[in-house]
């Protein structure tokens, strides 16, 4: 019973975050310099009567809360409405964009999970070594080098110069769209691996002085037991939080990423609503990007119990 109070309040609160966030988002695009109705009929002169037929057609002639209502309500359907841009339903144009950007986003995610969190724990381990110091150094320049100037040093190195991947698209297939995506998910992945490896040798160098990771090697235990049993789950409770967030940002936060590699994600896709006010589609990215934050965020809780006894205990009695 005492689980299912937390969850449920846990679940409230995320319904009422996406309201907020819905809101917010809405009433600030309204404040926006500009008029949908404007962009779509472009420079050239316009009739009175083709403005409000736009306007009309787009439901723009209603109040800010009609027009809210008709979203809210749309979209606990799964109808978010349609583009003001191309005119599509907008649930369609994030079904072609949103496989591209998922793709890359687990790479990249994948990337961090088998380099940074081993990285970061050997370092921990062995720390004060010349694994620590290369690993501090990587790190370094990781968390130093923007997005940007990194996908465009791999562009040019090993896309143009040695030829050996893909310099822009996402490629078709499995193998070929893994090919494609491969400078890109190094590029969006690089610092995070850097901030990821620090906080897993934080995380490591504590667990690994206790009297019970000491005790066991003085019990002579194998160094892979030790690693596994004790030092990796023991530092896995902050790490488990920010690999969710981790995976958050990558989906939500490609923009550069795919600017840079001219990749048909929902980042371009984001760019390009909000330069035209196409607020259905700006409405609809805001809140996926908003329950996948709330939504990791509630699993990653909900393994805290999982991997600490000690959390289980007192949440969940």
């Amino acid at each position: 019973m005492k689980v299912s109070r937390w969850l449920g309040r846990r679940l409230l609160m995320i319904a009422v975050l996406l309201v907020g966030v819905s809101v917010l988002v809405f009433g600030l695009l309204q404040l926006t310099p500009g008029s949908p109705e404007q962009i779509l009929l472009g420079a050239r002169p316009t009739s009175p009567q083709a403005l409000a037929a736009v306007r009309a057609d787009f439901h723009l002639d209603e109040s800010f809360l009609a027009q809210y209502w008709r979203w809210l309500t749309g979209a606990l359907h799964l109808d978010f409405g349609r583009s003001i841009r191309t005119g599509q339903p907008v649930a369609d144009v994030l079904a072609e964009r949103l496989p591209i950007t998922l793709f890359l986003s687990l790479y990249a995610f994948l990337l961090v999970a088998v380099i940074a969190i081993p990285l970061g724990l050997v370092s921990g381990i062995r720390n004060g070594t010349m694994i620590d110091r290369a690993a501090t150094l990587i790190s370094t320049f990781g968390v130093s080098a923007p997005a940007f100037a990194v996908g465009i040093l791999l562009l040019y190195v090993f896309g143009v110069a040695l030829g050996w991947f893909p310099v822009y698209g996402p490629g078709t297939g499995f193998t070929d769209r893994l090919w494609h995506l491969t400078l890109p998910a190094i590029t969006l992945s690089l610092s995070v691996i850097a901030v990821v490896s620090r906080q897993t040798r934080a995380a490591a160098l504590t667990v690994y002085n206790e009297d019970f990771v000491t005790f066991a090697r003085g019990r002579g235990l194998p160094r892979r037991l030790i690693w596994g049993r004790y030092a990796l789950r023991n530092s896995s409770l902050p790490v488990a939080t920010s690999m969710g967030m981790v995976f958050a940002y990558f989906l939500t936060g490609s923009v550069i990423v795919e600017q840079t590699f001219a990749l048909p994600g929902i980042g371009e896709l984001l760019v390009g609503s909000v330069s035209t006010k196409d607020i259905p589609v700006v409405q609809a990215l805001a809140l996926l990007a908003a329950v996948v934050v709330l939504v990791l965020n509630l699993v990653a809780d909900l393994l805290y119990p999982v991997l600490d006894p000690r959390v289980r205990k007192s949440v969940f009695g």
